[in-house]
């Protein structure tokens, strides 16, 4: 491939002092500017009315008010978010906002310069500190590589990309040709960021190595995992690292096409991607003659149906070839064999976006972050249990402790630790005691789990772990494509095991046999999907083995959470007389009042559905959930004692 490397040079110089004209208006010295965080995330939360109300109230200053509809920041927990520049105050971060807040801002903080303390993401007690984005507690133990950009520009627009720094990386690939780019892959020591943990380089290396002419790079964004948004994200908040990541493996492999395959699940990835590559076309980044270099390479968007085991490269492949999504064995691999036979890349979300800071900033940069063995940065999405969930970014080695107490804010509520499931569905469940445990490719797999695509889901005391293990394997044999034997039957059979054991029907040989399944199939299936199903079930095996003993000797769920082993009692002392939001919320009429005029459960029609539970208003908090076996109250009344019996 001969490319113009001086001519691209000044292409994109030009780009870059128009980009510096739009980074002057909108965040120069006397800009007013808000943006507002718009992703997934902000919009549930009523991020886009927000916004709008910023705009109808912009005509109260004299100034022009730049109102930009920016990503995901991170904190998912504060949505809806917005950061606040106006001149002579650092950029601002309000949170938990609403329209009348909105307006509130403009008239009060824009026109008459009054912050108000109160609205504050981070403000402490005395409001003694101006918390502007970089001040938050979150960011001192976060490195944001590819987070750097997300919630910091509106992700359609190309030029605020650039004038943040989008881009650069291509013009140093285009620069350096595909010998170099390798080489300086390989020096970085990225990783695959999808769970593999292959190495980046060797994937380009022993594509470009084969005779065919046409060859493929795909962008993997088929991300399925409960709990996880971390691919999601980046293709709302900067999609422009995404295309320059697929340009710059493009130009390693000799490359003129790419694609990215995304589910249609994620109906706002796909129209920013759209509107990001529409906007790369127009700056010529994209197309036949990419800034005048001699570079040819453009990207289409495919939308898969939403099967799991599409995240599979070859299950990929076939996807987007038109056939059933199933693996196939390797080798061949896909850098020889892949997208209709041709040499192809597949590489994740993560991956790609990693790839335009490492040849801007060089190898070492990235190389100096992490473990000798796991280089940059590792971007989790914090679920579950804990009281700051979101997006983070921290350096390969940060313990399991730090992301979920320093960084994540604990537990909420109070409740105890008790164990946190990384990896996705196909992870390992680990408890308090391996909290110290370094996240790295190498570490978490030797601990029995798995770095996986970024997917952390923290459980507390009322967790059970048999049910967790259940749900995760219920996913997972749901999402089986079932061409191999050990996962379509293994893995059923291992789920029947855990009802059994849920329901109070197993005995304890019912363990053996479920770890012999587990291991079996992990040993006997075709893809990883097969092999890391087991995880769930054997790390729990392995940690919480008493709460299995528990359900099947006691015929008790430690934690109350298996409905087969639980029973719902009223408190009579509690019960308020009259109230009869439980009596509503039962579907078989089980609930009845006494005599007393209270509420009691008649145990023979209960199905245990939780709605009484949740019905109960909480000041009174009438309702409890034991374990059968355990003894009844006293005053539990009988049926007999219905009011007019």
């Amino acid at each position: 491939m001969d490319l113009n490397p001086i001519a691209a040079r000044s292409a994109f110089e030009k780009l870059v002092a128009n980009a510096a004209v739009v980074r002057e208006k909108l965040w120069g010295d006397h800009a007013y500017t808000v943006m507002v965080g718009c992703a997934t995330c902000g919009r549930s939360a009523g991020a886009l009315a927000v916004a709008e109300s910023f705009r109808r109230a912009s005509g109260k200053i004299d100034a022009v008010l730049n109102v930009l509809e920016v990503g995901c920041m991170g904190h998912c927990y504060a949505e809806p978010m917005a950061v606040i520049k106006r001149p002579d105050y650092p950029p601002m971060v309000y949170h938990h906002l609403n329209p009348i807040m909105a307006k509130n801002l403009v008239e009060r903080f824009l026109v008459e310069g009054d912050p108000l303390l109160e609205f504050f993401l981070g403000a402490t007690e005395n409001n003694d500190m101006l918390p502007t984005m970089m001040d938050l507690p979150r960011y001192g133990k976060e490195v944001r590589k590819l987070l750097k950009k997300c919630g910091m520009y509106d992700p359609a627009d190309v030029m605020q990309s650039i004038a943040l720094g989008g881009y650069a990386g291509l013009i140093e690939a285009i620069e350096m040709g595909p010998v170099r780019i390798i080489q300086v892959v390989k020096e970085s020591g990225l990783r695959g960021m999808g769970g593999a943990g292959f190495e980046a380089w060797r994937k380009f290396e022993t594509c470009r190595a084969q005779a065919e002419e046409e060859r493929y790079i795909i962008c993997n964004a088929d991300e399925g995992d409960p709990g996880a948004f971390m691919d999601r994200t980046l293709l709302e908040s900067d999609p422009h690292a995404v295309i320059e990541g697929l340009l710059i493996g493009a130009l390693a492999i000799s490359s003129n096409r790419g694609l990215i395959y995304v589910r249609a699940e994620y109906p706002l990835a796909v129209e920013m991607l759209h509107r990001a590559m529409d906007a790369a076309r127009k700056a010529g980044l994209l197309g036949e003659n990419i800034l005048g270099s001699g570079f040819r390479f453009d990207v289409e968007v495919f939308e898969g149906a939403g099967a799991f085991v599409c995240g599979e490269e070859t299950a990929l492949i076939a996807s987007i070839e038109g056939r059933r999504g199933e693996p196939r064995i390797r080798p061949p691999f896909t850098a020889q064999h892949g997208l209709y036979g041709k040499p192809t890349v597949l590489n994740n979300v993560k991956s790609l976006a990693s790839l335009g800071s490492i040849l801007s900033e060089g190898a070492d940069v990235f190389a100096n972050i992490g473990t000798p063995k796991s280089k940059g940065t590792g971007l989790f999405a914090l679920a579950g249990k804990i009281v700051n969930p979101g997006l983070v970014e921290v350096p390969m080695g940060t313990t399991l402790r730090e992301l979920v107490f320093a960084i994540g804010g604990g537990i909420p509520a109070g409740k105890k630790f008790k164990a946190v499931q990384i990896g996705g569905p196909s992870g390992g469940c680990l408890p308090e005691e391996y909290l110290d445990t370094s996240i790295d490719f190498d570490e978490l797999k030797r601990a029995g789990a798995m770095m996986g695509s970024g997917g952390l889901v923290v459980l507390d005391e009322d967790n059970c772990m048999v049910d967790t293990a259940k749900f995760f394997l219920e996913f997972t044999q749901e999402e089986s494509c079932g061409k191999c034997t050990f996962c379509r039957i293994g893995t059923r059979h291992m789920l029947d095991l855990l009802e059994k054991i849920t329901q109070g029907n197993a005995g304890i040989s019912d363990l053996d046999r479920l770890k012999e399944l587990a291991e079996d199939v992990q040993r006997g299936s075709l893809c990883n999907l097969g092999k890391t199903a087991p995880n769930p079930v054997l790390t729990t095996l392995r940690f919480f083995e008493a709460e299995y003993e528990a359900h099947i000797l006691e015929k008790r769920c430690p934690s109350k959470v298996c409905n087969a082993l639980s029973a719902y009692f009223i408190l009579p002392e509690k019960c308020a007389r009259g109230c009869d939001a439980c009596v509503g919320s039962c579907p078989p009429e089980a609930i009845y009042t006494t005599r007393k005029r209270i509420k009691a459960i008649d145990q023979s029609l209960c199905i245990k559905c939780d709605s009484c539970v949740g019905a109960c208003p909480k000041e009174y908090n009438a309702v409890i959930k034991i374990s059968p076996v355990d003894k009844l109250p006293p005053a539990e009344p009988r049926p007999e004692d219905r009011k007019g019996v």
